[in-house]
């Protein structure tokens, strides 16, 4: 299996919408592993069973800082730093994690549970006041996620959309390449300047904790702080966007999953869970992993510094795992979803996202009871197979 020599082009094409594109099953069926050709870097391979994705996030002798040449298999054209918290490996990654988690615990998320109650009835209250019909997308989705985030970093209110306009086309196949960098270059400027702000003016976001721990000698460097800020923000405004706007869509395009819903609210918070696992959130891998060594890989041997990308989205979608798993079922008691990761690098913001999807959906349709789509489910746009998020570019809709 390790000599295919025609990888296949990635991302795969016939994906639309919530689909997944069946050539995932083929290999979960298969061989498990396949090569692929992403549209930057040389060939890798793609883990498709949930069991051998698992193994890649949490098996250390898979290197994300490995994976940081320019032959590295992926689906934008720049590389993330090498001393940002998505580009590092134990023990220098769990350093920066554990400062990092300590803004996300469970207790700290709840204590956040209020202010973003509001920001959702805020918007919600902006939606009614622009009258019956509305952008569930640019005028809940986005706002939403937009203001929780920067709220939480510290970002002056006036300068969020400065942020949101650079990470739309860093993540936009839209855009050439060389645009794509310059966001992200302005991005990370933007950032560093903010912290210089918060060092002369500090706060109680986490930007300010971030400047204190630094200054107080817990060995974070200037660019730590950066690349901790833009990973809080990309996962926390551009992810948690588009999973939200997916799971309006699935919700209102599916008429017995929402009268479910809205018969028994307190399905919502398995419900979020079940569309995490259920809805494509784009191709569906991972950063890439190379391996350090040879490693015994689903029956194949992965030679030391061949690189895999981990599929999220196939791993969440393996019969072997889940009963079903391509019929979105909110009574799903076992439900291992791996939506978030797993391993050193699971999602530190897990938590928070999970309360704005669930406050967000449930006030929705508290507040919202003839809340349907304006236009037929197939007319919905969306983005391209190709891009790397999957989600609506608008989600008209009428109540």
């Amino acid at each position: 299996m390790n000599k295919r020599p025609d990888p296949l082009a990635y991302p795969f094409q016939d994906s639309e919408r919530l689909e997944v594109d069946p050539a995932y099953a083929r290999l979960r069926a298969g061989e498990g592993l396949g090569r692929v050709r992403p549209p930057f870097g040389d060939p890798g391979w793609l883990a498709a069973r949930h069991e051998d994705v698992r193994a890649v996030l949490a098996d250390t002798r898979f290197s994300r800082a490995r994976a940081l040449g320019d032959d590295a298999p992926r689906l934008v054209p720049f590389l993330p730093p090498p001393d940002t918290i998505m580009a590092m490996d134990p023990p220098e990654h769990n350093r920066l994690r554990k400062m990092l988690a300590q803004a996300f615990t469970m207790r700290r998320v709840e204590k956040l549970r209020p202010r973003v109650q509001h920001i959702v009835d805020e918007q919600i209250d902006a939606l009614e006041k622009a009258g019956n019909e509305g952008d569930l997308m640019r005028s809940f989705a986005v706002p939403v996620s937009l203001t929780v985030i920067t709220e939480l970093l510290g970002v002056p209110y006036e300068e969020r959309d400065r942020f949101g306009g650079w990470v739309g086309v860093i993540f936009s196949p839209d855009h050439p390449p060389e645009a794509a960098m310059k966001a992200n270059e302005d991005l990370m400027g933007y950032l560093a300047g903010l912290v210089a702000r918060r060092r002369e003016q500090p706060g109680e976001d986490l930007l300010s904790v971030l400047v204190e721990a630094r200054d107080a000698g817990d060995r974070l460097t200037e660019s730590e702080m950066v690349g901790l800020a833009a990973a809080v923000l990309i996962a926390g405004f551009d992810v948690t966007s588009n999973n939200l706007g997916n799971q309006l869509y699935a919700l209102l395009s599916s008429p017995s999953h929402l009268r479910q819903l809205r018969d028994d609210p307190a399905l919502v918070p398995q419900a979020v869970e079940e569309m995490l696992r259920y809805i494509r959130p784009g191709t569906g891998e991972s950063i890439p992993r190379v391996a350090a060594e040879d490693v015994e890989l689903g029956g194949a041997l992965i030679k030391a510094g061949e690189a895999v990308l981990p599929s999220l989205m196939s791993a969440n979608r393996d019969a072997a795992v889940f009963e079903n798993p391509d019929t979105m079922d909110f009574t799903r008691t076992h439900n291992p979803h791996l939506a978030f990761g797993h391993g050193p690098h699971h999602c530190v913001g897990a938590q928070l996202a999970r309360l704005e999807l669930q406050l967000a959906i449930e006030t929705l349709l508290r507040r919202l009871p003839g809340l349907r789509l304006a236009v037929p489910a197939d007319e919905v746009p969306w983005l391209p197979p190709q891009a790397v998020w999957s989600a609506p570019v608008n989600l008209p809709a009428t109540w």
